[in-house]
Order: C-alpha cells, then sequence, then structure tokens
C-alpha cells in the first residue's frame, strides 16, 4: 500500500513558486531541492516537486500542459474545519494566488479553490461525514 503522495508540478520560476508555498505555511525540504526543483513539505505524507518546466519534461515524452490555459487536474487537500479553509485561501490570496471560483457549501461540505502562480488548481475543503446526506 501507498504510504505517501509526491505530486509533481511544472513551473515558470521555480523561486517565486517556492515563496508561494512558504507563504502558505509550508516547509522546503532541502534534501530533495536544488536548482530544478524544490520538495515543497504539506504534511508528514505529502508533498510537492515544484520542477522547472524543461527539468519537469524530462519525465515524459508527453508535451506539457500549460495550467494557465488548460486544467489537467484539481488537487484537493482536506482541513480540519470551515476556518481553516478560508484562513488557507487568505494566504493563498495574500501570496499571489488567484480564486479560482466561488466558495461553495453543500452543508456537509464547504470547499474554495486557489490557483498557484503558474495555474495549477488547488481545492481546499473541510469535510463532515457524519452530515454526509444518508449517512
Amino acid at each position: 500500500m501507498p504510504t505517501q503522495i509526491f505530486v509533481n508540478l511544472p513551473v515558470a520560476d521555480l523561486e517565486k513558486s517556492k515563496a508561494f508555498y512558504t507563504a502558505l505555511g509550508h516547509t522546503l525540504n532541502p534534501k530533495f531541492s536544488d536548482e530544478k526543483g524544490a520538495c515543497v513539505v504539506v504534511s508528514d505524507t505529502i508533498f510537492v516537486m515544484l520542477l522547472a518546466r524543461p527539468y519537469f519534461q524530462e519525465f515524459t515524452r508527453k508535451a506539457v500542459a500549460d495550467a494557465n490555459k488548460e486544467l489537467q487536474t484539481l488537487i484537493a487537500l482536506s482541513t480540519g474545519g470551515r476556518a481553516e479553509v478560508d484562513a488557507t485561501m487568505d494566504k493563498a490570496l495574500a501570496a499571489g494566488g488567484k480564486e479560482a471560483g466561488e466558495a461553495r457549501d453543500y452543508g456537509f461540505m464547504y470547499q474554495r479553490s486557489f490557483e498557484d502562480p503558474d495555474g495549477h488548481t488547488w481545492e481546499v475543503f473541510y469535510m463532515n461525514e457524519a452530515e454526509f446526506p444518508g449517512a
């Protein structure tokens, strides 16, 4: 069974991307960081590898999408509550991120989305499974 997730993202400006993610409160793991990429520690089991676009391209034969123009994936992170969703959004917007749609409140789940400087879309949400319809 997998024990960790490493999300690999192509970035245009590695220093700008590192500044954005550390402004969200994440740290960098210098062991897995150099001039081509940086390892962002989101939690004990979640990591984001920020890879300079030319370096990212070395891992695939496919064209690398421009996340400012095309959506390839939505990355969703759960939080401990609604206030944490809003606090994370506030940090993302203050660090130069863009809101990627209206807040969604489904009663049992509250969700907001932002784009990082390269256009990658992150959803931040809180879900109370006990309130899920039919639970």
